[in-house]
C-alpha cells in the first residue's frame, strides 16, 4: 500500500487515543462519501490504522524518504494482518461455542424443505385453475432459487458439511445437475477469483456481470429473464477449460437436471405441449433471476477497485469493497444470509454457513465500527436507483482505480 512523502496522513502521524481510523476518505475532502456512492474516477482514498507512529524517534538522525515509506508500508502491513487475526479470534470463538444445528443443521434444513416443497408444485400445475396453478409456479421459483443460488453457493466454499468428500458430491449436486453449470469453473471463478481478488481490476471486479452494449432498461429488467438459456450457454463454453472426464460428468449432470424437470411437467404436472414445459421451465427458473442480477451487481460494483499490485490487505479489501443489503425474508430463504445481509462477513470468513454469517454479524459489525473501518450499508432501492441513475458510468465504463495512499 504505497505511501506518498509529504501526504497530509503521514504528518498527521497516530491518533492520540491509539484508535484505528480506517474509514475511508477521498482525497482533498474532509468526509467520506455519502453512503452508497462509489469513488470517482482516479479517486485515491487515505485508510487508517493503529499501531505506526512515521515520526522519527529523537535522536535517530537522518531519515531516508524512501526507506521511511518502505518502513512504513510494511507496518502497515502487519498493522492489518493484526487486526484480522484479532477479528478472526473472536469469530472463532463463536464457531466453536456453535452446535451442528448452527453450523449446518439449520441451513441444511432449509434446502431439505425445498425439496420437500418440489411435489406440491408440480402437482399445483395441473389445476385449470389460476390460484393453484400460480401457487405452483411461485412454489417452484423459490425452490429452484433456493437450490441453485442457496445451495450451489453454500456447496462451492463447502459450508454445507465438514468432510471435503461430502463437499464434492454436494457441489457436482447442486451446481450440476440442479444448476446446470461446471462445479469446477464455478468454484475456481467464485471462489479462487472472486473471493481472492475482490474487487481487484481484471479479476474480481465483477465485470464478468457486465454487458455494456445493452441499456440501463433492458440490462436491469428484461436480460435478466435469460439467465436460465444463458447459464448452461456459458458452462457449456467452460468444459473447455476442464478435463474430458469432468467435463462429461458436467454434460450429464446438466442433461439429467433439466431432462427430469421437464419429464415431470409432461408426466406429473400433465401438460400437454412440449413448448408449453419449455416455457414454465423458462418462468421457474427466472422467477427471482431479477434480484439474482441487481444483488450480485449492487454489492460490489460502485465501492472502491484497486490494481492488482496495489490491492490493500484482506481486512480492508473486504470492508471497503464489499456491501451488505437488508435482511428480506424471500431472499434470505433462497439466496441465503450471506449473499444478502451478510456479504461483508461471508467475504471475511466465506467457509461459513449462512447461519452462522448471520450469528456473527453483531461481532464484525462493531469489531469494523470499533476500529473506524468501512461497514457499508445500503438498502436494495438506493442501490437500484444509482445504478439507474448512473448505469453508464457503473456499468459501462472501465471503473476507477481506488489507490490507499495514506494512514492515520
Amino acid at each position: 500500500m504505497p505511501l506518498e512523502d509529504g501526504d497530509p496522513a503521514r504528518q498527521r502521524g497516530q491518533r492520540a487515543n491509539g484508535e484505528v481510523s480506517g474509514t475511508p476518505q477521498l482525497r482533498g475532502t474532509g468526509d467520506p462519501p455519502p453512503r452508497g456512492t462509489p469513488a470517482p474516477y482516479g479517486s485515491r482514498t487515505e485508510v487508517m490504522a493503529e499501531c505506526w507512529d512515521p515520526e522519527p524517534a529523537l535522536g535517530d538522525g537522518d531519515v531516508n524518504p524512501g526507506g521511511t515509506s518502505q518502513r512504513a508500508g510494511q507496518e502497515l502491513g502487519r498493522c492489518e494482518e493484526a487486526l484480522m487475526a484479532e477479528l478472526s479470534e473472536l469469530v472463532q470463538k463463536v464457531v466453536k461455542s456453535s452446535s451442528w444445528w448452527e453450523r449446518h443443521g439449520v441451513d441444511n434444513s432449509i434446502l431439505a424443505c425445498s425439496f420437500l416443497l418440489l411435489p406440491a408444485g408440480f402437482l399445483c400445475l395441473r389445476s385449470a385453475q389460476a390460484i393453484p396453478f400460480l401457487v405452483g409456479v411461485l412454489t417452484l421459483g423459490v425452490v429452484h432459487h433456493t437450490l441453485t443460488v442457496k445451495g450451489s453457493h453454500l456447496a462451492s466454499h463447502n459450508a454445507l458439511t465438514e468432510s471435503k468428500s461430502w463437499g464434492k458430491v454436494w457441489a457436482v449436486f447442486f451446481i450440476e445437475l440442479c444448476s446446470a453449470f461446471t462445479a469446477e469453473q464455478a468454484t475456481y471463478n467464485h471462489v479462487k477469483i472472486h473471493h481472492g481478488y475482490t474487487n481487484v481490476i481484471g479479476l474480481g471486479d465483477s465485470s464478468t456481470w457486465k454487458l455494456p452494449f445493452l441499456n440501463r432498461y433492458v440490462y436491469m429488467f428484461i436480460a435478466p429473464l435469460a439467465v436460465p438459456i444463458i447459464t448452461p450457454l456459458v458452462a457449456l463454453d467452460l468444459l473447455r477449460n476442464v478435463e474430458w472426464k469432468a467435463a462429461l460428468r458436467t454434460l450429464c449432470c446438466m442433461f439429467l437436471g433439466l431432462y427430469c424437470h421437464y419429464w415431470l411437467l409432461l408426466h406429473v404436472s400433465g401438460f400437454q405441449s412440449p413448448w408449453s414445459a419449455l416455457l414454465c421451465m423458462l418462468l421457474t427458473r427466472s422467477l427471482l433471476a431479477h434480484p439474482y442480477i441487481h444483488v450480485n451487481i449492487f454489492q460490489h460494483i460502485g465501492l472502491p477497485m484497486f490494481a492488482a499490485d496495489r490491492k490493500p490487505k484482506r481486512i480492508h479489501l473486504m470492508s471497503l469493497g464489499v456491501l451488505n443489503l437488508p435482511r428480506n425474508a424471500l431472499l434470505d430463504w433462497s439466496f441465503g444470509h450471506s449473499l444478502i445481509s451478510c456479504h461483508v462477513e461471508h467475504h471475511l470468513f466465506p467457509s461459513l454457513s449462512d447461519n452462522m454469517c448471520l450469528k456473527i454479524k453483531p461481532i464484525v459489525s462493531q469489531y469494523l465500527k470499533q476500529k473506524k473501518l468501512p461497514y457499508n450499508e445500503d438498502t436494495y432501492t438506493s442501490r437500484l436507483q444509482l445504478f439507474l441513475k448512473r448505469y453508464e458510468e457503473l456499468m459501462v465504463h472501465a471503473p476507477s482505480i481506488t489507490e490507499l495512499v495514506g494512514i492515520q
